[in-house]
């Protein structure tokens, strides 16, 4: 991944696939969605769902032009599980969500977050058990 995200940019050193099968890429469900004021760029904490195995975990999104607060709970999101925790400001940041970017290099996470359906409207914390999971693999050849 470049960090500019300079679709221009050549393609980063090339890697083996048992290094790609190192990163853990789980889905999880928001259930919490906070303003980040201090982040020098805008940003929202998130709390994430990733069910009883991994728990619950925290990542900051720069994703405010995309998203309003109100709209991420229930949402579900690809994010990189297994990378060292971040310290990004005063938010200790433990998984990384994926997304592409746009062509203003502003993150959107459109690509890879499901929206809630209306019946998720009335979410509650102690209810996502209840959500359905969404099931990654590889299947390449």
């Amino acid at each position: 991944m470049h960090k500019l995200h300079d679709s221009d940019a050549p393609a980063a050193e090339t890697i083996g696939f048992d290094d790609f099968l190192k990163v853990d890429v789980r889905v999880g469900t928001i259930v919490a969605a906070d303003p980040f004021p201090e982040a020098r760029k805008p940003a929202y904490k998130l709390t994430i769902d990733f069910g009883p195995a991994i728990g619950r975990r925290r990542s900051s999104a720069q994703i405010t032009t995309h998203y309003a607060l109100d709209e991420l709970v229930g949402c579900q999101v690809a994010a990189v599980v297994n990378f060292a925790p971040r310290q990004i400001g005063p938010f200790m940041s433990e998984v990384l969500c994926l997304g592409a970017s746009d062509e203003e290099v502003t993150e959107q996470l459109r690509a890879l977050w499901t929206r809630r359906t209306d019946r998720y409207s009335e979410l509650r914390t102690a209810e996502t058990a209840s959500l359905p999971k969404v099931e990654m693999s590889y299947i390449g050849g």
